[in-house]
């Protein structure tokens, strides 16, 4: 996974002197991030090659790299759109972000699932399946979370560890889903460890919660049945 971060360099954007004050809250101008990500160019166009930004703000750098992901997709295969869902799900569920505030993380999702749905609905119009719409919002939902990268909690009185989930394709059409806490993933003293075959450390990883496979059109159910009692 690649972490992305704001180099003080860069032309600063803010919303607020206090916001600032309070949070150290700055924004990297579009020049800036595109300078940066081509940096890593050949992983922005790898459609599930992971990103976390640990201070996403309202998504500067996020909204990049699901640009160059999803433009990669278009060209691959747009003229399937079975396959153009299946791989922008896959595309977007390798983005991840972490904001101490809340607004900020509210924003960073509704800009994320814009950029999407403005592509898909330019590509298909009215074939478009509310359904995929709806998994890659939970997936936004799941991905894109309110949280100090500092402590790796919630900033709030009851804070809990950050987790996130993973999503892996199976099999084509099917999304296999695992949880892991923020704090598990960065350290992997924390983690199983073997050997590969070149006498390496391997490391495994073991998640809080794994999920039986999930067709990918099907992403948003998790929403409805995390509502159940």
């Amino acid at each position: 996974m690649i972490e992305l971060k704001q180099e003080s360099k860069a032309v600063k954007q803010v919303k607020s002197k206090k916001r600032v004050a309070d949070h150290g809250e700055v924004f990297t101008a579009e020049r800036e991030v595109n300078a940066m990500l081509d940096l890593v160019k050949q992983e922005t166009e790898r459609i599930d090659s992971r990103f976390l930004e640990p201070a996403c703000g309202d998504g500067n750098f996020l909204a990049e790299v699901l640009k160059r992901k999803l433009a990669v997709v278009t060209s691959r295969y747009a003229k399937s759109q079975i396959e153009f869902e299946r791989y922008a799900v896959i595309a977007i569920s390798s983005i991840y972000g972490v904001d101490v505030l809340q607004d900020n993380v509210d924003d960073c999702r509704e800009r994320l699932f814009s950029i999407f749905n403005s592509q898909y609905t330019n590509l298909y119009k009215k074939k478009c399946k509310d359904e995929c719409r709806r998994s890659v919002m939970y997936i936004l939902k799941r991905n894109i979370l309110w949280g100090d990268a500092l402590n790796l909690k919630t900033p709030c009185p009851n804070a809990v560890p950050i987790v996130f989930s993973e999503w892996s394709a199976i099999n084509g059409s099917m999304i296999k889903r695992r949880d892991f806490s923020l704090s598990f993933l960065l350290d992997r003293s924390h983690q199983m460890t073997l050997f590969s075959d070149d006498n390496n450390p391997a490391y495994i990883n073991e998640p809080i919660k794994d999920y039986p496979l999930t067709h990918f059109l099907k992403l948003g159910e998790y929403d409805t049945n995390e509502l159940q009692p």
